[in-house]
């Protein structure tokens, strides 16, 4: 993706892998709540990401030149691509964002996403985890990142997420190895 402004490793995930995933329930775009405690057995992939635009509103002011914010589209479609590998593998997927459902559903229909995406619009998994985080417009929006758990423990994590239109094919690449 040309013309992004590439995010540089702040350390603010380093604390991440090892840690057990807390348990949460979240609102989801397929109108279930999903409970964390799900997490318990085998592999699931949360990918974090800030914002979701729309087709005809305009991104937050300076989006472009804030590194890592721009290209949530393409890694959900980079996940959407891939979704039938995961899904072989017996690995839940899921999109996780600050936006409430009603906001994501919309990305949802439109992109035709067929896993659920999770809404953390109280950031109670963003505060358990201390999630990166910046501000937008009065907005705590996630820096993109994407956790791996096994089991129930963050067993790895992908931060800062760069390209993001890559990011599933690298967490691919790594469960291919180590799985």
């Amino acid at each position: 993706m040309p013309d992004l402004a590439k995010p540089t490793d702040d350390g603010l995930a380093d604390h991440l892998e090892g840690t057990i995933f807390p348990k949460v329930s979240f609102p989801s775009t397929n109108d279930n709540l999903v409970d964390t405690s799900d997490f318990k057995e085998g592999l699931t992939v949360i990918y974090c990401y800030p914002l979701t635009g729309r087709p005809n509103q305009e991104a937050p002011k300076e989006w472009e030149q804030i590194p890592g914010a721009k290209g949530c589209t393409p890694q959900t479609l980079s996940f959407k691509e891939k979704y039938d590998e995961f899904k072989k593998r017996n690995i839940k997927l899921f999109g996780l964002s600050t936006q409430t459902t009603e906001y994501q559903k919309e990305m949802v229909k439109r992109l035709d996403v067929p896993f659920p995406i999770l809404s953390d619009a109280e950031l109670k998994l963003t505060k358990l985890l201390n999630l990166p985080t910046f501000e937008v417009e009065g907005k705590i929006l996630l820096k993109r990142l994407t956790m791996i758990t096994k089991d129930g423990v963050i067993v790895k994590v992908f931060y800062p997420v760069f390209p993001p239109d890559l990011n599933a094919e690298e967490v691919l690449g790594w469960i291919r190895l180590k799985t």
